[in-house]
Protein backbone atom coordinates (compact mmCIF):
# COMPACT_ATOMS: atom_id res chain seq x y z
CA UNK A 1 0.00 0.00 0.00
CA UNK A 2 1.51 3.12 -1.05
CA UNK A 3 1.85 5.59 2.29
CA UNK A 4 -0.40 8.18 0.40
CA UNK A 5 -3.26 5.91 0.81
CA UNK A 6 -1.79 4.73 4.50
CA UNK A 7 -4.89 5.04 6.86
CA UNK A 8 -4.94 8.14 8.62
CA UNK A 9 -8.08 7.46 11.61
CA UNK A 10 -8.46 4.44 13.88
CA UNK A 11 -11.94 4.39 11.59
CA UNK A 12 -10.04 3.70 8.22
CA UNK A 13 -7.26 1.57 9.91
CA UNK A 14 -9.87 -0.70 11.53
CA UNK A 15 -11.88 -1.40 8.10
CA UNK A 16 -8.35 -1.95 6.12
CA UNK A 17 -7.41 -4.63 9.35
CA UNK A 18 -11.19 -6.08 7.80
CA UNK A 19 -10.60 -6.52 4.22
CA UNK A 20 -6.78 -7.63 4.27
CA UNK A 21 -7.80 -10.40 7.36
CA UNK A 22 -9.32 -13.03 4.56
CA UNK A 23 -6.01 -13.13 3.09
CA UNK A 24 -4.21 -14.37 5.84
CA UNK A 25 -2.98 -17.72 4.84
CA UNK A 26 -2.57 -19.48 8.52
CA UNK A 27 -1.37 -22.49 6.73
CA UNK A 28 2.02 -23.35 5.44
CA UNK A 29 5.62 -25.57 6.43
CA UNK A 30 8.33 -23.96 8.32
CA UNK A 31 11.64 -23.10 6.39
CA UNK A 32 13.19 -26.45 4.99
CA UNK A 33 16.91 -25.33 5.61
CA UNK A 34 17.18 -25.82 1.98
CA UNK A 35 19.74 -22.95 0.17
CA UNK A 36 17.00 -20.70 -0.85
CA UNK A 37 15.04 -20.92 2.50
CA UNK A 38 17.35 -20.64 5.24
CA UNK A 39 17.35 -16.81 5.89
CA UNK A 40 15.56 -15.74 8.31
CA UNK A 41 14.96 -12.37 9.50
CA UNK A 42 14.50 -10.67 12.74
CA UNK A 43 12.72 -7.16 12.65
CA UNK A 44 11.71 -4.73 15.54
CA UNK A 45 11.54 -1.29 15.88
CA UNK A 46 11.93 1.94 18.63
CA UNK A 47 10.57 5.14 18.67
CA UNK A 48 12.06 8.72 19.09
CA UNK A 49 9.06 10.40 20.29
CA UNK A 50 10.75 13.99 21.04
CA UNK A 51 11.33 14.11 17.39
CA UNK A 52 8.59 11.64 16.50
CA UNK A 53 10.33 8.89 14.68
CA UNK A 54 10.62 5.46 14.66
CA UNK A 55 13.42 3.72 14.07
CA UNK A 56 13.18 -0.31 12.33
CA UNK A 57 16.24 -2.79 12.21
CA UNK A 58 16.02 -5.87 10.42
CA UNK A 59 18.52 -8.49 10.72
CA UNK A 60 19.01 -11.42 8.23
CA UNK A 61 19.97 -15.23 9.82
CA UNK A 62 20.86 -18.55 8.58
CA UNK A 63 19.08 -20.68 10.16
CA UNK A 64 21.95 -23.26 10.14
CA UNK A 65 23.85 -22.11 12.88
CA UNK A 66 22.32 -18.38 13.66
CA UNK A 67 24.94 -16.72 12.15
CA UNK A 68 24.02 -12.77 11.05
CA UNK A 69 24.38 -12.81 7.22
CA UNK A 70 23.23 -9.17 7.13
CA UNK A 71 21.56 -5.73 9.07
CA UNK A 72 19.89 -2.56 7.66
CA UNK A 73 18.19 0.45 9.76
CA UNK A 74 15.24 2.64 8.86
CA UNK A 75 14.49 5.51 9.91
CA UNK A 76 10.78 7.23 9.29
CA UNK A 77 7.86 9.31 10.70
CA UNK A 78 5.90 7.89 12.71
CA UNK A 79 2.53 7.22 10.65
CA UNK A 80 -0.13 6.94 12.83
CA UNK A 81 -1.09 7.32 16.28
CA UNK A 82 -0.92 5.26 19.37
CA UNK A 83 -4.11 3.04 19.27
CA UNK A 84 -4.15 -0.35 20.93
CA UNK A 85 -4.71 -3.17 18.67
CA UNK A 86 -3.34 -0.67 15.57
CA UNK A 87 -0.18 -0.68 16.42
CA UNK A 88 1.23 -2.03 13.06
CA UNK A 89 -0.31 1.07 11.58
CA UNK A 90 2.53 2.87 13.48
CA UNK A 91 5.22 0.50 12.62
CA UNK A 92 4.63 -0.81 9.14
CA UNK A 93 5.76 2.03 6.84
CA UNK A 94 9.14 1.55 8.62
CA UNK A 95 9.49 -2.54 8.33
CA UNK A 96 8.46 -2.16 5.13
CA UNK A 97 11.01 0.21 4.06
CA UNK A 98 13.90 -1.77 6.26
CA UNK A 99 13.27 -4.64 4.08
CA UNK A 100 13.40 -3.19 1.00
CA UNK A 101 16.98 -2.16 2.29
CA UNK A 102 18.22 -5.71 2.53
CA UNK A 103 20.28 -7.23 -0.20
CA UNK A 104 19.43 -10.96 0.93
CA UNK A 105 15.64 -11.79 0.92
CA UNK A 106 14.56 -14.29 3.60
CA UNK A 107 12.36 -16.58 3.23
CA UNK A 108 10.79 -15.99 7.24
CA UNK A 109 10.40 -13.15 8.98
CA UNK A 110 9.85 -13.26 12.71
CA UNK A 111 8.46 -10.36 14.17
CA UNK A 112 8.02 -9.18 18.19
CA UNK A 113 4.71 -8.79 18.16
CA UNK A 114 1.43 -10.36 17.58
CA UNK A 115 0.27 -12.24 14.13
CA UNK A 116 -3.28 -13.49 15.26
CA UNK A 117 -3.72 -13.01 18.63
CA UNK A 118 -4.95 -9.91 17.91
CA UNK A 119 -9.09 -9.14 18.41
CA UNK A 120 -9.17 -8.86 14.49
CA UNK A 121 -6.76 -11.46 13.98
CA UNK A 122 -4.16 -9.23 12.04
CA UNK A 123 -1.28 -8.07 13.77
CA UNK A 124 1.93 -6.84 12.95
CA UNK A 125 3.38 -9.91 11.91
CA UNK A 126 0.39 -11.21 9.98
CA UNK A 127 -0.20 -7.65 8.37
CA UNK A 128 3.49 -7.77 7.30
CA UNK A 129 2.80 -11.52 5.45
CA UNK A 130 -0.13 -10.20 3.82
CA UNK A 131 1.73 -7.27 2.07
CA UNK A 132 4.61 -8.57 1.40
CA UNK A 133 3.76 -12.23 0.31
CA UNK A 134 6.42 -13.10 3.25
CA UNK A 135 6.29 -16.47 5.28
CA UNK A 136 6.26 -14.55 9.00
CA UNK A 137 5.92 -15.49 12.38
CA UNK A 138 4.82 -13.73 15.21
CA UNK A 139 6.65 -14.15 19.01
CA UNK A 140 5.47 -11.91 21.42
CA UNK A 141 7.01 -11.37 25.30
CA UNK A 142 2.95 -10.84 27.02
CA UNK A 143 -0.40 -12.79 25.69
CA UNK A 144 -1.61 -9.50 24.92
CA UNK A 145 -5.53 -9.82 26.10
CA UNK A 146 -5.63 -13.66 25.63
CA UNK A 147 -5.91 -16.41 27.67
CA UNK A 148 -3.19 -19.48 28.64
CA UNK A 149 -2.49 -21.47 31.02
CA UNK A 150 0.98 -21.93 32.30
CA UNK A 151 2.73 -24.91 30.34
CA UNK A 152 4.79 -27.16 31.42
CA UNK A 153 8.36 -26.43 33.36
CA UNK A 154 10.72 -28.59 30.37
CA UNK A 155 11.82 -26.33 26.93
CA UNK A 156 9.48 -26.68 24.25
CA UNK A 157 5.96 -27.01 26.61
CA UNK A 158 3.27 -25.04 25.31
CA UNK A 159 -0.16 -24.58 26.26
CA UNK A 160 -2.77 -22.80 24.11
CA UNK A 161 -3.40 -19.62 23.90
CA UNK A 162 -7.05 -18.42 23.66
CA UNK A 163 -9.53 -15.96 22.98
CA UNK A 164 -11.84 -15.81 25.96
CA UNK A 165 -14.56 -14.49 23.96
CA UNK A 166 -14.58 -17.96 21.82
CA UNK A 167 -12.29 -20.33 23.01
CA UNK A 168 -10.43 -20.07 19.63
CA UNK A 169 -6.72 -20.98 19.84
CA UNK A 170 -4.96 -18.05 18.48
CA UNK A 171 -1.42 -19.10 19.45
CA UNK A 172 0.35 -20.74 21.78
CA UNK A 173 2.50 -20.34 25.08
CA UNK A 174 6.20 -21.61 24.97
CA UNK A 175 8.64 -22.73 26.95
CA UNK A 176 11.63 -21.98 24.87
CA UNK A 177 13.87 -21.99 28.44
CA UNK A 178 13.47 -24.59 31.09
CA UNK A 179 11.86 -23.07 34.03
CA UNK A 180 11.91 -19.54 32.47
CA UNK A 181 8.77 -17.71 31.32
CA UNK A 182 6.64 -18.67 27.91
CA UNK A 183 7.18 -16.17 24.67
CA UNK A 184 4.11 -16.16 23.09
CA UNK A 185 3.96 -17.38 19.51
CA UNK A 186 1.11 -17.02 16.56
CA UNK A 187 0.53 -17.26 13.27
CA UNK A 188 1.56 -14.66 10.35
CA UNK A 189 1.08 -16.01 7.25
CA UNK A 190 2.00 -18.70 5.32
CA UNK A 191 2.94 -20.71 7.98
CA UNK A 192 0.79 -23.36 10.06
CA UNK A 193 0.57 -23.05 14.31
CA UNK A 194 2.57 -26.13 15.31
CA UNK A 195 5.37 -24.99 12.02
CA UNK A 196 5.82 -21.23 13.79
CA UNK A 197 6.12 -23.18 17.68
CA UNK A 198 9.08 -25.27 15.96
CA UNK A 199 10.48 -22.50 14.17
CA UNK A 200 10.58 -20.30 17.18
CA UNK A 201 12.29 -23.11 19.50
CA UNK A 202 14.92 -23.31 16.49
CA UNK A 203 15.39 -20.01 16.84
CA UNK A 204 15.43 -19.57 20.65
CA UNK A 205 18.53 -22.32 21.50
CA UNK A 206 20.14 -20.25 24.09
CA UNK A 207 17.81 -17.57 25.50
CA UNK A 208 14.19 -16.96 26.43
CA UNK A 209 13.62 -15.00 22.93
CA UNK A 210 14.72 -16.28 19.78
CA UNK A 211 18.45 -14.47 17.84
CA UNK A 212 16.51 -12.72 15.11
CA UNK A 213 14.46 -11.25 17.51
CA UNK A 214 17.33 -10.74 19.79
CA UNK A 215 19.82 -9.51 17.40
CA UNK A 216 16.92 -6.83 16.02
CA UNK A 217 16.03 -5.23 19.25
CA UNK A 218 19.87 -4.36 20.09
CA UNK A 219 20.51 -3.81 16.22
CA UNK A 220 17.31 -1.38 16.97
CA UNK A 221 18.52 0.36 20.29
CA UNK A 222 21.90 0.98 18.48
CA UNK A 223 20.32 2.63 16.01
CA UNK A 224 18.61 4.88 17.88
CA UNK A 225 20.97 6.15 20.36
CA UNK A 226 22.78 7.06 17.02
CA UNK A 227 20.16 8.96 15.72
CA UNK A 228 19.91 10.48 18.76
CA UNK A 229 23.75 11.32 18.81
CA UNK A 230 23.30 12.46 14.97
CA UNK A 231 25.62 9.72 14.52
CA UNK A 232 25.79 6.18 12.18
CA UNK A 233 24.39 2.98 13.95
CA UNK A 234 27.21 1.19 12.09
Amino acid sequence: MPVADWPTTETEAIAEQERLRPLVQPYGPGPSGAQDDRLIAGVDVAYDDERDLVVAAAVVLDLDGLAVVEEATAVDRVAFPYVPGLLAFRELPAVLDVLERLTHAPGTVVCDGYGLAHPRRLGLASHLGVLTGLRTIGVAKTPFTFDHREPGAPRGSWAPLTDPATGEEVGRAVRTRAGVKPVFVSVGHRIGLTEAVDTTLALADRYRLPETTRHADSLCRRALAALQKGTSAN
